[in-house]
């Protein structure tokens, strides 16, 4: 009989092992360090010290989009940053900012296993679970910041998500209270909270206002813009159980061609991987044609913009949306489990959940029947515009000026570490 490890129980012993080799990797780099104290007579070699200020550190290059106008920023103010990804086909290293070097680390758990002996001074991050799973605090490391992919509800990550970082920069003042609520119910030290913005929606919005004035002056040439073109509907689902997709299946791929729109279906990159026999039966059900597509660019810029309006559940795509492009959306009446979410923890409801009314209209199954009606009332709603404009205040803070913001913080961060150091040194 196979002896059955479940994924719980893997993930502990993973950890621990771990933990051991770190253990034994700082034990031995230690006396390595002291042995060669003795041999060169007390000089160091200049690597042994070399910690690295500034370290971004990206599990997916989907994340570039919040990266860059960070790292363009950081190398206008000649911060030396070193950008690490997971993914071996990141955007970023195509990228020539003289401050900013990209680096490949690996894949999955190897790249966690270069973040846990990393030596740098700040680490930045959109990644959770810092010190729950693989990826460990470095003990040469001083401050972990993290930097949220949406703007939304800043406890919609599984279970301790944010716990043991240091400082957590965010983009609105429903946010700080959740994670202060959160500390004093585990009884956490108070992180370090900075409201800064939002970087990547400040980024899509101006090249929004560009592409829109590209788009009026080709108009006075191109004959066929005038035409009044089909209406286009973005199927943007969430991933796992509570995802549209896995609740209504082929049922709102059926309705929504019925309408007459043309639809585009856009799963979650995570479903890619976590859901791909859902999936692969749903495309084969539904291939590609002139009526519909299935969409995989790993910039979303250009879908968003070629859409009417988006159904989606709980994905943070939903305030891309409805507060860049300010358009409608419609959410999926959905069972949304916060049972392995930070939210769990808290009384109070979800801004997502309290938000969603105002820029929207909740889909139910029985609408499936008039659904094209269902979908022009909703584009030509203009209440919801007010919404939305609440919404952006709540949940956009500082527009256009996010990425200056962050990148200001890190500095001042980085600073004042090493002035700490510094006058530490000199006390010793």
């Amino acid at each position: 009989m196979l002896l059955y490890i479940d994924p719980g129980t893997g993930s502990m012993l993973f950890t621990i092992l771990i933990s051991v080799v770190g253990a034994l990797f700082f034990s031995a780099r230690m006396l390595w360090v002291k042995l060669r104290f003795l041999i060169t007579g007390g000089k160091r070699e200049k690597e042994e010290t070399q910690k690295m200020p500034l370290v971004i550190f990206t599990d997916s290059k989907r994340y570039w989009n919040t990266f860059e106008p960070i790292c363009r920023e950081l190398d206008q103010l000649g911060q030396e940053t070193w950008y690490m990804s997971a993914s071996p086909d990141d955007p970023a290293y195509q990228t020539s900012f003289e401050h900013i070097h990209t680096q490949f680390i690996g894949e999955d758990n190897k790249a966690f296993a270069k973040m846990n002996f990393l030596n740098a001074d700040v680490v930045l991050s959109t990644t959770p679970g810092l010190d729950v799973y693989q990826w460990k605090r470095s003990k040469l490391v001083k401050y972990y910041v993290h930097i949220p992919h949406a703007c939304s509800d800043i406890t919609l990550y599984r279970m301790f998500g944010l716990d043991y970082y240091d400082a957590v920069l965010l983009s609105g003042e429903y946010q700080k209270k959740q994670i202060r609520d959160l500390e004093e119910l585990r009884k956490l030290p108070e992180k370090e909270l900075e409201l800064v913005g939002v970087p990547y929606m400040d980024e899509m919005r101006k090249r929004l206002e560009e592409a829109e004035k590209k788009n009026v002056r080709d108009k006075g040439t191109d004959e066929s813009a005038k035409e009044k073109k089909r209406r286009t509907v973005l199927l943007a689902p969430s991933w796992g159980p509570s995802g549209i997709l896995n609740r209504y299946g082929a049922g709102i791929l059926k309705a929504l061609l019925a309408t007459g729109y043309y639809v585009i279906v856009r799963p979650h990159p995570q479903s890619w991987m976590s859901e791909k026999e859902m999936l692969g039966d749903l495309m084969q059900q539904f291939p590609a044609n002139n009526r519909m597509e299935w969409n995989r660019d790993n910039d979303n810029f250009d879908v968003l913009r070629r859409s009417d309006l988006m159904i989606s559940d709980f994905s943070g795509v939903i305030f891309d949306f409805a507060l860049v492009y300010d358009k409608p959306v419609i959410y999926a009446d959905t069972t949304f489990d916060k049972g392995v979410y930070d939210a769990y923890w808290l009384k109070d409801d979800l801004w997502t959940f309290e938000t969603l009314p105002k820029i929207g209209r909740s889909l139910q199954e029985e609408n499936f029947d008039h659904l094209k009606e269902f979908m022009d009332s909703c584009i030509d709603d203009e209440t919801l515009q007010m919404g939305r404009e609440a919404a952006r205040r709540e949940t956009w803070c500082n527009p256009g000026e996010g990425a200056r913001r962050t990148a200001e913080y890190l500095v001042r961060k980085i600073q004042c570490l090493q002035s700490e150091n510094e006058a530490g040194s000199i006390r010793k």
